[in-house]
């Protein structure tokens, strides 16, 4: 059976400097360490966006000096704080399409997993373009019968918490018609941005995501002018996947309360 992990919005800064009182960072060494630790047999992990706060370039060689700690393969995609160029100039091997799009695939335990771009410069809600769409088309009908996994960043449907929903993915209908043709096969589908546990469907696809490392969303379903934050604990989930599933457990890797037999 597969086994990866999914972190997200890990949004780093220059180092040595604090985001709403913390440095993201530690936070994000945090959760490294718990990785190489609990999880050593993971195949990789994998991280849905928001990398950087500010998308600076000191950001990235932070991020490049944190994930240099992980004993697996990492896989990256960008979110709405990221800066594309930047995040380019630190990761360069990162696979782009036409037009500088950070989407890319690979195979892992039988499984397609698919990486989405959904940062639109300049504004924080997302967008999945036509010619994000045309390649995702392509790429998921050359995979032959594989199931699917999908990351993104943006979810591409409402939540229920205004705030969030007005900066999810904005007119996602070309990704919703490719998906309509293929969703036999997309198993899952992973998205970051909302800072928050979450798991539900959209199209008859199971969808999932985590807390954030450094802060967090507060949970108030409804319409309000500001995002609310909080500080509940950190998470990352650990996949398990194989032909036949694909389960989904939430690690509180910061989690120090007494572990005893029941």
């Amino acid at each position: 059976m597969l086994k990866f992990i999914h972190l997200t919005d890990t949004h780093l800064i220059a180092a040595g400097r604090a985001l709403y009182g913390i440095d993201p960072a530690w936070r994000l060494r945090q959760a490294i360490e718990s990785i190489n630790r609990e999880q050593p047999d993971a195949a990789f992990v994998i991280v849905t966006g928001d990398l950087a706060h500010w998308g600076e370039p000191a950001a990235y060689e932070a991020l490049r000096e944190e994930l240099a700690r992980l004993t697996m393969p990492v896989r990256l995609l960008i979110g709405n704080h990221d800066d594309r160029g930047h995040f380019l100039r630190a990761f360069a091997d990162t696979p782009t399409i036409e037009g500088g799009y950070l989407q890319y695939a690979f195979t892992a335990g039988g499984i397609h997993h698919v990486v989405l771009d959904s940062n639109e410069p300049g504004v924080a809600w997302g967008q999945f373009c036509a010619a994000r769409a045309r390649w995702l088309d392509r790429e998921l009908a050359a995979s032959g019968d594989l199931p699917v996994h999908l990351f993104i960043h943006h979810p591409p449907f409402a939540v229920g918490i205004g705030a969030m929903d007005r900066i999810s993915l904005r007119e996602p209908g070309p990704l919703r018609e490719v998906l309509m043709a293929h969703r036999g096969r997309v198993r899952h589908l992973f998205f970051g941005h909302l800072h928050r546990p979450l798991a539900g469907s959209w199209l008859g696809i199971p969808v999932s995501t985590v807390r954030g490392t450094n802060h967090q969303v507060a949970l108030h379903l409804g319409d309000t002018e500001r995002i609310g934050g909080s500080f509940e604990p950190p998470q990352y989930a650990v996949v398990l996947a194989d032909h036949e599933q694909t389960i989904v457990h939430l690690h509180d890797f910061a989690d120090s309360s007494v572990r005893f037999p029941l």
